[in-house]
């Protein structure tokens, strides 16, 4: 399966946007797909060979998951590579536009149980909650 790519542009400075995006304090605020969810956990090695560890679950406890990555390749404030206890791989890249925008783009692989769209429109709404985040603090 082809790898999917989604990316949004942020009005914030790279440098700002990376730290929102790699500190667990910003982390647990963004980091689920719509009001119904939330992040009650994050940790981050923020190097290679270190570990990322988040813990998503629906307010109301009906479902939770964790999600686990390990870093291939830490390039700040440039680029993220790791690759989740699957062996999926993902990637994260930070382009500086100006001063105060910085568009993010996502690559990731797949995985088998969930229709590609739905995997897509799923990452997209946790980028888009970043997105706003980041702008709004």
């Amino acid at each position: 399966m082809e790898p999917i790519i989604i990316e949004i542009t942020i009005l914030s400075p790279v440098q700002k946007v990376w730290e929102y995006y790699s500190d667990p304090e910003h982390i647990i605020k963004w980091n689920f797909a719509d009001e119904s969810w939330h992040c009650p956990a994050a940790e981050n090695d923020l190097r290679t060979g270190g570990k990322l560890r988040t813990r998503m679950e629906a307010k109301d406890g009906s479902f939770g998951f964790d999600f686990e990555g390990t870093y291939d390749e830490v390039a700040p404030p440039e680029k993220i590579r790791y690759h989740l206890e699957d062996g999926r791989k993902v990637a994260v890249v930070f382009k500086e536009i100006d001063n105060n925008t910085t568009n993010v783009e996502i690559t990731f692989d797949p995985e088998q149980q969930n229709p590609y769209e739905m995997q897509r429109e799923g990452w997209y709404a946790i980028l888009n909650n970043f997105h706003k985040y980041v702008e709004n603090h």
